[in-house]
C-alpha cells in the first residue's frame, strides 16, 4: 500500500463523516466518534415500560455498543458453547455478529466470527468477551476481539477476511475499540506484557504497520479507542496508553509527539475543543490533561497547558461543549471545566456507578449509569440540574447510539429501541 494512497484515504475520511447519512450511528460515540448529536432528536423520558418501541432479548454476553446503517443494527455478543467446558468449569464462547431489523428489532442473522477457548484469560467482572464496539464503512462492518481477532465482513455477514495472528496476553480481557484512517484500521495491543499499535489494511487484514510505545511502564494493559482528528494542519491519530499519550501520523505510525504521566489501564476515548485535546490517565487516580497538540517530540514540559485531578473518570469518555469540557466520573460526579483555562463552571453529584460514555442532545446531557438509570441533566440553567431521571431496571454498560430520532440502548440482557 502506498504512502500517497494512505494519505489520500485519511484526508477522504476525516471529510466524509459529515456526509454520513442522518439514520446512521456507525461507531463507538457515533458519526464524529464524539458522543454529540446532530440533526436528530432524541426521547428524554423513558421507563422499562414508558416509550419503548421494542425490547429484543439478546444471547450471550456483550457491552459493545449498538451500530447502524441503513435500516439494520449490529452488535457483537459472546454466546457460550453449551457443554464446553467438559466438567473444568471452564467455558467456550462463540464471538458472534448480531443483525436486528432497526424498526422492528427482529433478529435477522446470527454469525459466528471467531471463537474463544476455554484456556481464555479471566475478564474483569465489569468486562465480557465481545466488549469493542464495531465500525461499519460503505457495505462492511469491521469487528475486533482484541488478543482473539479481528475480521472484515460485508453488512449481509460474508466473511472478507480474519486476522487472529495478533495474539497476546490481555489483563481483563479486552475493551477498545478499533479506529479507521483511509485504508487503515488501527488499534491498540495494551496487554500484560505488550504495548503497541497495529495497523492493518482494512482491505485485506495483513499488517501495515507496528509502532511500540516505548515508555516504562510497570502495567501495560489500557484499553483506550484511537482519535483520529486534523490538529495544528497535521493528521494526527492519538492514542493514550499505560504511562504515555502518542500522536501519531496515521500513514505510517511514525510519532509526531508524546506526553508522559502516570497512569494505567486508560479507558475514556480522547476529545477535542478549543485546539486541545483532553486525556484522561487512568488508575489509580485520573487526571485530565489539556494539551496543546502542535508540539513535536516529548513536548511534557512544554505543551501540557493543564491538569485537574478532581472527580475524573476512569471509564466515561469525556464531552466537548464548544468552550468547555463535561464528564462524568465512575462514582456519579459530573462536572464541567473551562477548555482554556481548568477552571470549574460547574458541579453536580448525579449519584451510582457510571461506564457509559455520556450522549449530548442540545443543552441536554444524557449520564447513563450501570443499574440502569439515565439522567438528563438540563445544561441551560444557571446552575445544571437533572431534568429527569429514566429506569430501565437492568444493568447498563454499554454507550447510547441513535437511530432515527430514536435511542438503542444495550443493557445485559437485551437491546431497547426507546421512542417518544
Amino acid at each position: 500500500m502506498s504512502i500517497l494512497k494512505t494519505t489520500v484515504g485519511i484526508l477522504a475520511a476525516l471529510a466524509s463523516t459529515s456526509s454520513i447519512a442522518l439514520a446512521d450511528w456507525p461507531a463507538f460515540r457515533g458519526p464524529q466518534r464524539d458522543g454529540i448529536l446532530r440533526g436528530q432528536s432524541i426521547p428524554l423520558k423513558w421507563s422499562a415500560t414508558e416509550n419503548v418501541l421494542w425490547r429484543t432479548e439478546l444471547p450471550g454476553q456483550g457491552w459493545s455498543s449498538p451500530v447502524v446503517s441503513g435500516q439494520k443494527v449490529y452488535l457483537t455478543a459472546a454466546v457460550p458453547q453449551s457443554g464446553s467446558d467438559g466438567g473444568s468449569g471452564a467455558t467456550a464462547f462463540d464471538l458472534n455478529l448480531i443483525t436486528l431489523d432497526a424498526n422492528t428489532g427482529s433478529m435477522l442473522d446470527t454469525r459466528t466470527v471467531l471463537v474463544q477457548s476455554t484456556d481464555a484469560p479471566r475478564i474483569h467482572s465489569k468486562n465480557s468477551h465481545a466488549s469493542p464496539t464495531p465500525i461499519i464503512q460503505g457495505d462492511r462492518i469491521y469487528l475486533h476481539f482484541g488478543h482473539l481477532g479481528t475480521a472484515c465482513l460485508t453488512l449481509e455477514g460474508e466473511t472478507i477476511w480474519k486476522n487472529e495472528s495478533l495474539s497476546y496476553s490481555p489483563v481483563h480481557g479486552n475493551g477498545g475499540s478499533p479506529a479507521l484512517a483511509g485504508d487503515l484500521l488501527i488499534f491498540s495491543r495494551d496487554g500484560k506484557d505488550t504495548a503497541v499499535v497495529t495497523a492493518l489494511d482494512k482491505h485485506t487484514g495483513k499488517v501495515v504497520w507496528e509502532t511500540t510505545r516505548d515508555v516504562e511502564a510497570s502495567r501495560k494493559f489500557s484499553f483506550c479507542t484511537p482519535l483520529l482528528a486534523t490538529l495544528g494542519g497535521r493528521e494526527q491519530l492519538i492514542l493514550p496508553g499505560s504511562n504515555v499519550v502518542q500522536s501519531l501520523d496515521p500513514v505510517d505510525g511514525s510519532e509526531l509527539w508524546r506526553v508522559r504521566y502516570d497512569g494505567y489501564s486508560v479507558i475514556p476515548r480522547p476529545i477535542v475543543d478549543s485546539g486541545l485535546v483532553f486525556v484522561a490517565t487512568g488508575y489509580n487516580r485520573p487526571s485530565l490533561l489539556a494539551i496543546d497538540p502542535t508540539g513535536s517530540g516529548d513536548v511534557t514540559e512544554t505543551h501540557l497547558k493543564w491538569k485537574e485531578k478532581t472527580s475524573v473518570p476512569h471509564t466515561p469518555s469525556l464531552i466537548a461543549l464548544g468552550g468547555s469540557v463535561a464528564m462524568v466520573s465512575d462514582k456519579g460526579i459530573a462536572s464541567c471545566l473551562d477548555s482554556s483555562s481548568g477552571d470549574l463552571k460547574w458541579k453536580l453529584r448525579v449519584g451510582g456507578n457510571f461506564s457509559a460514555s455520556p450522549v449530548l442532545y442540545g443543552t441536554r446531557l444524557l449520564l447513563q449509569d450501570e443499574q440502569g438509570v439515565c439522567s438528563v441533566i438540563d445544561l441551560s440553567a444557571a446552575n445544571p440540574e437533572i431534568l429527569h431521571t429514566n429506569e430501565l431496571g437492568e444493568r447498563t454498560l454499554a454507550s447510547f447510539a441513535v437511530y432515527e430520532n430514536t435511542l438503542l440502548l444495550r443493557s445485559d440482557k437485551a437491546l431497547y429501541r426507546i421512542s417518544e
